[in-house]
Parts: structure tokens; sequence; C-alpha cells
């Protein structure tokens, strides 16, 4: 990794490189990866002690793959477990909707894994107390912002009524729903419109139970019903309140108990962990970055919950975001790279929302007759299938710092999150990630370095970019410094860049793909279109090379 810091390149002296408001688990995964890129990192955090109740039930292939990147990718399989399927169904029983779930998914991860959140917060807790570059501020509430040309200050009041301030070189709001750096900033908000209040039960078995599919809509006007794994041992219901009935008899403990009832949880088989309504939203932030100050996570954009993307997105807000702060830091990047983060980002979260609120139109019918046309109309979409269907690949971005030389061509689209296989080097065999690192990847089927030239060479470098080439079972290893040789042990990167009609792709340290290559002096073409993009607006002389 590239030894030039941020002190090193700015004149205003700082008591941080990034402060990071808020330590849930989008602030703690952006901490982690910024600290291990070397940074100085200060999380501010209001609550004096850990939060203790579920959120998020679940995260999707990809999503473990980005914590994975954290560093707790060995343990996240002791705190989750992969969901097997996503049904949903009439009152009656029958199925509406049938997506089956892998184990072994397109990612390297499972397809879905359900989680308690306060595990998977612990482990990221634990991983950021291992990181000599992260300070963790409980009990510090942000009460003002300041900006300067090359700095920004910020007003922290602590538990004991004491006030201080907190000097970095860009913060990053990750304070969720009521966020405080989104209202201090002005930032106006985009509202759907869309909004039902429901009745959420968290509840912990008493001894294990079978659920098959681990996730069941039921789409029932009656009373539209959520059932969702959320980790071992502990499962969530969530009953929507109807038209015309009380929120403050719907969040009673004995309405909980009387609704949980007909699916087999009492008192006697199963702890009541929380009992809450909720209202959920479809809203977005109009802007991601004011100056030196971001938002990623609830602070930026919240969603309905049918399609398990809320705390997903927000972890893809973190992996975006922490690798083009770091190069900006380190003046490897312009600033406005940070603004790519918010182009990039925003429209993806955009589409999103904009798919869970279609899911929520087709769940919240209370209206009998419409939900009889409803179910008459996807059943008969239905008929002549056998089995279920497969979970839709992560959608790619689009915009921002994306190469061009793909379009119009046959190669992977860029914006797209690059599959992941076994491969296997210096006798080492496991999923590419591990193998290789983290971190830009040039993956290519021949040598480049003829093509790339030391300037191009020297430019990767700088990167800290894995330069890999892909060889076939039983070639010998080329140990030349520079090169990674790995054996492409399933066949399965060859397959899919001959899918694409391409000898070389570029990857992004978030697993998008920046574009991809046909040929030697394609693929140099598209190492300059990346340092082109990163240096867009550096003054010529002062990029770092």
């Amino acid at each position: 990794m590239s030894t030039t810091r941020p002190h090193d390149l700015y004149e205003s002296p700082t008591d941080t490189d990034v402060a990071i408001v808020g330590n849930g688990p989008i602030g703690a995964a952006l901490s982690v990866l910024l600290a291990q890129r070397g940074l100085r990192v200060t999380v501010l955090e209001r609550r004096p002690r850990p939060y203790l109740l579920p959120r998020a039930t679940s995260f999707d292939g990809e999503t473990a793959r980005l914590l994975a990147a954290t560093g707790i990718g060995d343990r996240i399989a002791r705190i989750t477990e992969p969901a097997t399927g996503y049904q949903w169904r009439t009152a009656a029983g029958q199925t509406l909707l049938d997506i089956a779930f892998s184990s072994a998914g397109r990612y390297g991860w499972p397809d879905a894994n359900t989680m308690h959140q306060p595990a998977l917060e612990e482990l990221l807790a634990a991983r950021a107390a291992a990181l000599p570059g992260i300070t963790v501020l409980r009990g510090h509430r942000v009460v003002d912002i300041t900006q300067h040309d090359e700095r920004v200050a910020l007003t922290v009041e602590t538990d004991d009524g004491a006030t201080r301030t907190v000097v970095a070189h860009w913060a990053v709001g990750c304070d969720g729903a009521n966020s405080f750096v989104r209202e201090h900033l002005g930032v106006p908000v985009t509202d759907l419109g869309f909004s039902y209040e429901w009745l959420l039960c968290d509840v912990e078995l008493h001894e294990p139970r079978e659920f098959n599919p681990t996730n069941v809509q039921i789409c029932d006007p009656a009373r539209p019903t959520t059932l969702v794994g959320s980790g071992p041992g502990h499962r969530r219901w969530e009953f929507m309140r109807l038209p015309g009935e009380s929120s403050a008899e719907l969040n009673k403990e004995e309405t909980a108990w009387r609704l949980l009832k007909p699916f087999g949880v009492t008192p006697d088989t199963a702890t009541l962990l929380r009992s809450t309504t909720y209202i959920f939203r479809a809203t977005w932030a109009d802007e991601w970055r004011v100056g030196r100050v971001l938002l990623a996570g609830d602070a930026a954009h919240l969603m309905p919950p049918f399609a398990g993307q809320g705390m997903c997105s927000g972890i893809r807000d973190a992996a975006n975001l922490a690798w083009k702060l770091d190069l900006t830091l380190r003046g490897l990047a312009d600033a406005g790279v940070l603004d790519t983060y918010a182009e990039e980002r925003r429209q993806h979260v955009k589409d999103s929302i904009q798919s869970s609120v279609q899911l929520g139109r087709v769940i919240c019918v209370t209206d009998p007759a419409a939900a009889a046309e409803r179910d008459a109309t996807v059943l008969a979409g239905r008929r002549g299938r056998t089995g279920p269907g497969e979970p839709e690949p992560a959608k790619p971005l689009s915009g921002g710092l994306l190469g061009r030389l793909s379009a119009g061509s046959a190669g992977p689209q860029a914006g797209a999150v690059v599959p992941q296989g076994r491969v296997s080097a210096q006798g080492g065999t496991g999923l590419f990630d591990e193998v290789v690192g983290r971190g830009f990847v040039l993956l290519t089927t021949d040598d480049p370095r003829p093509a790339l030239g030391e300037d191009r060479w020297s430019f990767l470098s700088a990167l800290d970019t894995h330069v890999v080439r892909l060889l076939p079972a039983g070639a010998a290893e080329d140990t030349e410094q520079g090169l990674t040789d790995v054996i492409d042990v399933d066949g399965f990167y060859r397959a899919y860049l001959t899918e694409h009609d391409a000898t070389a792709v570029l990857i992004r340290p978030d697993y998008h793909v920046f574009g991809s290559a046909n040929g030697p002096e394609d693929t140099a073409a598209l190492v300059d279109e990346l340092r082109d993009g990163l240096y867009a607006a550096v003054p010529a002389g002062e990029a770092v090379h």
C-alpha cells in the first residue's frame, strides 16, 4: 500500500482523517474499511452503549461479500443462517411468488443470510477495536458542523454536558433516519408518500423449528403478514395495521401474543424480545455531498422492507465511499471523485426504493375485492411454471466513475458486480477475494505488462492494484514480482470472460466492473480511462503516479 498519508498532503492540522457520525452497521463498516487502508477514523456515537435490539434481519450475497472485506468473513457463518427461499402466498395458501436461495450464490456467499443484528454489530465492533486507526467515542452527540477549506469541525456534547470539537478532513453522516447531519446541512428529501404502519415482533424460539421456506409473505387482506428468519434461534413476524385500527391497540404486548399464537408462537415456545410499531417510508436525500460532509445509509435513504435491501444499500454506500475517500486523502484522486459516489449510489438506491414500493403496493392490500383480483392476475401469470425461480443478479451501477469502453460491445457491463469463483495460487485454493486480496483488480488472460508500459504500471501500483493473470489448471505459475498468477480451478473466470468476448476486466474495490477490454491495446486504454477519471480535475503535474 502507498505510504502517502493525508497529513503529508494537507496544511491544516486535524484530529482525524474522517469523522463518522453514527456507529450502526453502516458507520462501523465504513470506519473499518477506512482504517484498513491506514486512515485515522473517529466515530461519534450518541448512544452510550450498543443498541441490543435487532432492526435489520438479513443481507444478500453481495452484501456478505462486502462485509467480508471488513475482515469478519471467517466469522459471518457463526451469526447467520442461510435462507432457503422467499414465498408470497394468498390467504388460501396459493403461491404468488416463489424464489429459491442457494447456499453457494453468485458472489461466493449464500444468496440470503438471516442474522441477529446485534451479533453483526459485535463482530464489527471487535474488528474495529483491533485496528489502531479507529477511535470510537460513545455518548458523544454532534450538535454543530462548521466547514473550512481543507477541514470540517464537528462540535460534540458528551453525556456529562461537556463540549469538545473534533476536526477532520471529511465527515460522513451515518446517523440514521432522523439524521442530525442531514438536517443541519439543510438537505432536501424526496418522499414518495408510500408508508404503512406495522407491528414488529422479534422472538427467540425456545426449541429449534424448521420454517420452509425461511421467509414468507402472507398477502391476506384480513391482515398482511411477514414471516422472516433473523439468525440462529431468532425469528420475526410483522403484522400490518388495518384501516380503522388503533395504533395504540396494535402496539400492545397482548396484541403481539394474540397475533403470534396461530403460528405456534406463545410464551411457552418463545421469548418476545420486542414488539413495537413502526412506519416504513420511501425517501431519499436529494444531495449526498455538501462540501466536505457526505451522507450514507438511512441518513441518505429509507425504503419499504419487502425486498430486504435497506441495510444492504447502506453497506454498499460504505463500500463505494471508502475507497474514494482513501484515494482522495492520499492525493491519488481529485475530490470530485466523491461526487461520483453520490451519482452512482443515489440512482442505484432510487431504483431499489421504487422496486420496494412496487412490491409493497402488491402486498399492502386490505380490500378483499382488490386482493382477489390481484391473486387471480398473478396466479394466471404463473400457470405452467414449475419450481421456484432464482434471485436476480445485483443491480449494476450507472453513471459516475465507470468505464465506457464496453459500451456497445459484448464485454461485461460497466457497473455490474463481478461474480466470484474459486482460484488457486501458491498451493492455496479458495474464493478469489481471499486468495488474491481486495482492492483494484486487473484480471486478464495474458501478461499485460508489455502493453501497459512503465507509466501505466506505476499508476496501477500506486493504487495497490492486483494484476492477476488467469492460468488453466496444471499451468506453471510465474513468480515474477508484480504479477499474480492464479489457477482458474473450475474454469469459472475464463468462461466469464469468454461469454462476454473479453480478455481483461478492471474491477473496482467495491467489486463493480469499471470496464472490460479485448486485447492488449484495449487493456491499456482502459487503464488510461481510469486514470483520467480519477485525475479529471487535478492540475497538471500534481497527480500522484
